[in-house]
């Protein structure tokens, strides 16, 4: 089976020997050593200013609303994952959707003034796949309207815009460390901010609002993270190099052996600075989508509509026509793409979408799931590929 993503997971030796000291300590969690040594080591390695590690993502943007005091409308794609638009709702805010680029996949800044209302108070904008968004017009936008950004970028781990860490912009950036990300903690997330007040807020926030042993000076969450999660973060910062580099070279024989397929890639604003977190393809037709995705599945190969659907079709958000983002949500996957994906597997995968592509039109699956079959099973022990897309 090849499945969409795998965690990284270090020699478990390194592992262990953190898991002695936090025995030894006996300090299991609230602001552990760990978790300390984690956030200065991420500064380092990320170049940022501030940093708190928190409980995870979906936290981070609570935190992150909650801390900029943010109330009426903010401003948001429709094409995320789940929890940018519940983040919202949750906080009691309301989201308005402004619809996508159809290249970037990322919020179209050429849209969003329309949607700004005497009730909008922030512009909530996600770097899909790790895509940087185009942050100079969303910002330039913010500061003639008064408002307020945050990005969600929880794809974005070694992403860098304008010779920066992506985290740097917008006034909190916040991240997923989640086991399906290219770097994570198991679970967990940070919030990243350049205003040292605002970074003061939110860790009092992460705590209950504790601002002493029997004070509070803030509306607080329990968003703290443990040592144990630490551990492996610790543990994986070694490696994240490492995993860098090879993702790139699978994406690029992605891009390679893919070069004839009928498909769109995602356009790439600042390709030398990514780090290719995702491998997104998005088809001509839904039905296109379908017929790959279910050859691929015969083969127990999967991948992963992501996103779908628009987060404007949530049934507890106010309806709106996003007529861009509606049809690629309707089109796009992401291929299986991690860190010890071998080459083999990548050329079946490629094989496989250009073998649906060019000589399976008629192809129409009547059961997904299955075991793989004797004709798949056969083009399996296959392992030559013509880069130009003949099997």
């Amino acid at each position: 089976m090849i499945p969409v993503t795998k965690p990284f997971l270090p020699a478990e030796k390194e592992f262990r020997a953190y898991v002695k000291s936090i025995w030894e300590r006996q300090w299991l969690t609230n602001n552990g050593p760990l978790v300390n040594t984690l956030e200065l080591k991420l500064k380092q390695y990320l170049g940022v200013s501030h940093m708190l590690f928190v409980t995870n993502g979906t936290i981070a943007l609570q935190l992150a609303i909650k801390a900029l005091k943010l109330s009426g409308e903010i401003i948001t794609t429709p094409f995320s994952f789940v929890a940018t638009t519940s983040a919202v709702v949750w906080q009691g805010c309301e989201p308005v959707f402004v619809d996508i680029d159809p290249g970037t996949l990322n919020i179209d800044p050429t849209k969003i003034e329309a949607a700004i209302t005497p009730r909008t108070s922030a512009i909530l904008a996600t770097h899909v796949f790790g895509n940087p968004c185009d942050i100079t017009a969303i910002q330039a936008i913010a500061d003639k309207h008064n408002l307020r950004v945050i990005y969600d970028a929880a794809h974005c781990f070694g992403t860098f815009y304008k010779n920066r860490s992506v985290f740097e912009y917008g006034d909190i950036s916040v991240t997923s460390f989640h086991s399906t990300k290219l770097y994570h903690t198991i679970e967990g997330g940070a919030v990243f901010t350049q205003d040292p007040e605002l970074l003061k807020t939110m860790a009092l926030m992460r705590n209950f609002g504790y601002s002493g042993v029997d004070t509070f000076s803030e509306e607080g969450i329990n968003a703290k993270n443990s040592e144990f999660h630490a551990a492996m973060g610790l543990c994986n910062l070694r490696h994240v190099d490492e995993i860098l580099k090879k993702r790139r070279y699978l994406y690029e024989q992605y891009l390679l052996r893919l070069e004839n397929l009928d498909v769109q890639f995602q356009k790439l604003e600042n390709e030398q600075d990514y780090n290719y977190a995702y491998f997104p393809i998005v088809f001509q037709t839904e039905a296109l989508m379908h017929q790959s995705k279910a050859k691929l599945e015969l083969a127990q190969i999967y991948c992963r509509r992501y996103f779908y659907p628009s987060l404007s079709s949530l049934p507890y958000v106010k309806k709106q026509p996003m007529p861009v983002c509606d049809s690629i949500a309707s089109r796009v996957v992401c291929l299986p793409l991690y860190h010890t994906l071998s080459l083999s597997d990548l050329d079946l995968i490629c094989r496989l979408l250009l073998r649906a592509q060019n000589f399976d039109s008629n192809f129409k699956p009547k059961h997904f799931g299955t075991l793989v079959t004797d004709k798949i099973e056969s083009e399996i022990n296959v392992t030559a590929v013509n880069v130009n897309g003949s099997v």
